[in-house]
């Protein structure tokens, strides 16, 4: 669509150039071969004719289903189950071929039909959630039990099949959020009810290895960064709810490696990831979104143990609510031990790939990533294990959040990186304003910390935009 409307705009411009007599006819077809104006008229009409099916198939689909609703009762489950699966095999297999088609044809060397393709995709995307439907319906019709948790899971992991065998970006996106849905459902059971195991139950408590060894490498099979951003939200947002560090820290006293680890391994997986530990990979494309969301991690970690009230609670002994204390000591492990193995992997690869050109600034880089991984295991692991260290921790996380946000913004200055420069400023803000409002301070003093702030990001965004184009500038003149 971005692509038409350019070539619609340089058609325009072109036909005025010619018309002024600025370029001349010659010119004019070089321009339209260039630009294939010729090929306009024809992609607007595929387009149109992709939305009218479009339209009409969605029109079908729902006079189909209500036709299945109005009859439902009436009918045997014989006829239930072969409508339901007609329905699904269907769309599936249609919305497949059509799908297939437009690539068959481009091998072939004939024009690539791109709205065919869409509609294909976009019946695959249908069938995806008619399994939901059919999987529904079908334990209605045999009488089959489950929970909610179970049926999200299910089509999750349906939708993941369908999305892993196509290589579909929106299945995999689909399948993903299925997939926490029914992790989200199925947390409340892993703490609140008994202890019968299901698999159901067991996806849930291993979500952070399920989301790693089942997403990330989805992510190559449809090289899409945001299915590579959803299995790290995925897999950190799990392992922190699973493992419930903060409630260990500020109520009890078992498992002093819960704390460290929750906060530690996110982050030490990530900076450590490399593309290249696939043996089929010869490309590092997830790399530096890995070390990005690494930052993330750490920023998220230090501005939540920044809090007094993380760390001044009383040593109560309080368990968390759960039936058994040994599901939290055993089950967790196992996805901490691979993950950790993994993370260490890494680790040591990296040194693999170090060369005589390795430069101080990467060394001082990975010694700081090295100290906040350090720091944050050893502190939270004394606090749980040797002694509480209240206020010490707190001081500490603070130096670690300010420290995080003076690189940052370094980083942003030397290679005028917007993202990184305006990611410390705002860290750095956040923290000052969250500690003025956590502790007991006038308002007068609340009034000048924000105006204060306020007046330093105008002023740094301002500097830091008139100081690009500059040393850009500077730069060109220095290789004249």
């Amino acid at each position: 669509m971005i692509l038409d409307n350019f070539q619609q705009k340089i058609r325009q411009e072109a036909q005025l150039w010619r018309d002024e007599g600025i370029i001349s006819s010659s010119q004019y077809q070089q321009l339209a071969d260039r630009y294939q104006f010729n090929n306009l008229e024809s992609a607007s009409r595929e387009r149109s004719s992709g939305m009218v099916i479009a339209i009409g198939g969605i029109l079908l689909v729902l006079g189909i289903t209500t036709f299945i609703a109005a009859n439902w009762l009436e009918w045997s489950r014989d006829v239930k189950f072969i409508l339901i699966m007609s329905l699904f095999l269907s769309t599936t297999i249609v919305g497949f071929f059509t799908w297939r088609e437009p690539a068959l044809r481009k091998a072939e060397g004939k024009k690539l039909d791109r709205n065919k393709r869409l509609l294909g995709e976009a019946l695959l995307f249908l069938g995806a959630l008619i399994l939901g439907a059919n999987i529904l319906l079908m334990a209605q019709v045999f009488n089959i039990g489950g929970s909610m948790t179970e049926l999200f899971l299910a089509w999750g992991f349906g939708v993941l099949v369908m999305a892993y065998g196509l290589s579909l970006t929106s299945l995999g996106i689909l399948a993903i959020v299925l997939i926490q849905i029914g992790y989200w459902m199925g947390l409340g059971d892993w703490w609140y009810t008994s202890n019968d195991l299901t698999w159901a139950r067991l996806a849930v408590r291993h979500m952070p290895l399920v989301s790693w060894l089942l997403f990330v490498p989805l992510a190559y099979f449809c090289r899409s960064r945001v299915i590579f951003g959803l299995a790290v939200f995925s897999f950190a947002s799990s392992l922190q709810f699973n493992l419930n560090p903060l409630q260990l820290l500020t109520y009890s006293n078992i498992a002093p490696w819960v704390a460290s680890f929750a906060f530690a391994l996110p982050p030490a997986l990530l900076w450590s990831y490399d593309d290249l530990l696939y043996p089929t990979i010869n490309y590092r494309l997830f790399k530096p979104l890995a070390r990005t969301l690494a930052l993330v991690c750490f920023g998220a970690a230090f501005y939540i143990l920044s809090f007094r009230w993380q760390w001044q609670f009383p040593d109560g002994g309080y368990l968390p609510p759960t039936t058994n204390t040994n599901i939290l000591r055993t089950l967790p492990i196992i996805d901490v031990g691979i993950l950790s193995g993994l993370a260490v992997l890494q680790w040591s690869n990296q040194q693999r790939y170090k060369n005589n050109s390795f430069r101080k600034e990467k060394v001082f880089t990975t010694a700081l990533i090295i100290g906040f991984i350090a720091t944050t295991a050893i502190v939270l692991f004394w606090h749980q294990s040797v002694g509480r260290i209240g206020e010490l921790g707190i001081f500490v996380f603070n130096v670690l959040l300010a420290t995080l946000s003076w690189a940052l913004i370094q980083e942003g200055i030397k290679l005028n990186d917007r993202r990184s420069f305006w990611g410390g400023m705002l860290l750095f803000t956040l923290q000052i304003i969250s500690r003025v409002l956590e502790y007991d301070t006038d308002l007068l003093f609340r009034a000048l910390v924000f105006a204060t702030c306020g007046t330093s990001l105008i002023s740094a965004g301002l500097w830091f935009e008139r100081r690009k184009p500059s040393s850009s500038g500077s730069s060109g003149k220095e290789k004249k």
